[in-house]
């Protein structure tokens, strides 16, 4: 039996750190931030970096490092990249519980790092995309839980069966959606909606799902869709949450960022940790907190994924302020 299976893309990533200019564009309903380069140059990449990323592999070493049973579901290529994310797993304890395709190749993404730290992201999802339910060997699917990240397109639809078998066979939902999923909308999202236990996603997000309001009006109609808690991060400025009977606020520690790649990813995978070990809402969101500060004070979505012990050492070093909204 697994505390946790997590479902979801696996990339190779590549980090280019470049003199790019982040510039910003307004018009009347919007200001937006543009990073940019010199038309018809050559650039002189300053660093490159190969690391793994993507949502579900980055939140299965994170729940495995944090003490948990973890397994995986994905798709991989039958490629080089699809041996790294294998390898990767087998390290961290982690079993694979996927797929291996020789038509399709592994994902990849290419991240571009500006001078001031904006990324912008190039993803090609490669294999994950074509992943269907009828492939997957469900005799192994005993868990407690599942974690959720993005699939879209086709493969969302093994999203929707993975929760009505997670309604038949007792197993409770996480989900994290990302900003390709939120902006199709509540009615799109409603079967995997309304089976959710714990919903975690950014502010954009949030609004994407169910429109502009305070924090506290996102959090009640996120929660009105289905999820018993509901977690809205915002970046350096917070992160808010509803667990059905209370609203909490807990502030971010000013901290260098030195890649913010992960971030969701680390802050989710411990905020679920927390709720499993302890059912304490203050405590997982000081998890998830403190997983999600160690990543960005590095390079990768990964590398600085913490243990159970490291992160209660640095939550007793650095605790956080949480406070009832």
């Amino acid at each position: 039996m697994y505390d946790i299976i997590t479902v979801g893309s696996a990339t190779v990533d590549v980090f280019v750190d470049t003199d790019s200019e982040l510039i910003k564009i307004k018009s009347k309903k919007e200001e937006e931030e543009l990073i940019a380069y010199p038309a018809g140059t050559k650039q002189l990449i300053k660093e490159l970096t190969f690391l793994t990323g993507g949502g579900g592999t980055n939140t299965s070493v994170a729940f495995s490092r944090l003490g948990h049973k973890t397994g995986y579901i994905g798709k991989l290529g039958d490629d080089s990249n699809g041996s790294t994310i294998l390898e990767l797993l087998k390290k961290e304890g982690i079993d694979y519980l996927g797929i291996i395709s020789k038509e399709d190749m592994t994902a990849y993404s290419i991240i571009l790092d500006s001078i001031d730290h904006d990324r912008t992201i190039f993803t090609y999802k490669g294999a994950i995309n074509s992943l269907r339910f009828n492939e997957l060997n469900l005799k192994k699917l005993k868990t407690k839980w599942f974690y959720f990240s993005s699939m879209v397109d086709e493969s969302f639809k093994v999203l929707e069966e993975l929760s009505d078998f997670a309604k038949n066979n007792n197993i409770k939902i996480a989900f994290n959606p990302s900003s390709y999923l939120a902006e199709k909308g509540s009615k799109y999202l409603k079967n995997v909606l309304e089976r959710t236990n714990i919903l975690v996603l950014n502010k954009e997000e949030a609004k994407l799902i169910v429109g502009c309001g305070s924090e506290k009006d996102l959090l009640w109609k996120l929660h009105d869709l289905g999820p018993e808690i509901v977690v809205v991060t915002d970046g350096k400025n917070g992160c808010y949450c509803f667990d059905g009977k209370s609203f909490y606020y807990i502030a971010t520690h000013k901290i260098k960022v030195v890649e913010s790649t992960g971030a969701g990813d680390a802050f989710a995978s411990g905020f679920l940790s927390g709720i499993i070990k302890k059912n304490d809402t203050k405590f997982a969101l000081e998890l998830g907190l403190a997983n999600a500060e160690s990543v960005i004070s590095g390079r990768g979505a990964k590398t600085n994924l913490l243990t159970y012990n490291e992160a209660i050492e640095i939550m007793k070093k650095t605790p956080a302020k949480i406070s009832k909204l």
